[in-house]
């Protein structure tokens, strides 16, 4: 004869209380719901803007992740401007365009992945990235075309009130 199991395990087990036919069965989600929430993640060929340091404002590729806290990054340099070190994620703000590299790739595998699959131009088309260069734009503005810009603006919004007053 066979030993019945134990006392917690006859509570969950099929073969003595299997559900009523007639109701559902409810089984949890394969995934998280989390994983339907988030859609950036932090991985090996995302494209992410350092917003603070030395190098703030600039674009890098994650190539390696050290620890919960901490990647590595590289631009690549001749790319971006930004050389291979290691820094906080907090300081990086990930965005939606990932090139097909393992971690701890080469600068130049990264490089030609980022040419292949044309990933700073594609940046460059959303509106964050057209945000981003105008204000680089703005910023390196001379005074004269300050000037220039705000006259312009003064221009158009006397022919704005003038048209809005005919009506």
């Amino acid at each position: 004869p066979r030993a019945s199991p134990p006392f917690w395990l006859k509570a969950h087990s099929g073969e003595q209380n299997p559900p009523p036919p007639d109701l559902p069965v409810l089984r949890r989600a394969r995934f998280s719901s989390a994983m339907a929430m988030f859609k950036r993640f932090v991985e090996p060929g995302r494209l992410a803007l350092i917003t603070y340091g030395p190098c703030a404002g600039k674009m890098c590729t994650i190539v390696d992740i050290v620890d919960q806290q901490r990647v590595v990054v590289d631009g690549p340099q001749s790319v971006t401007g930004v050389v291979r070190h290691m820094m906080p994620i907090r300081r990086l703000s990930l965005t939606d365009f990932k090139a097909g590299i393992v971690r701890g790739a080469h600068e130049k595998t990264l490089r030609l992945a980022l040419e292949k699959e044309d990933i700073m131009a594609k940046f460059g088309a959303t509106s964050w990235g057209k945000k981003l260069k105008a204000r680089e734009a703005r910023a390196s503005m001379t005074d004269f075309e300050r000037f220039k810009l705000q006259k312009a603006k003064k221009a158009l919004s006397k022919a704005v009130r003038k048209t809005l007053k005919k009506k």
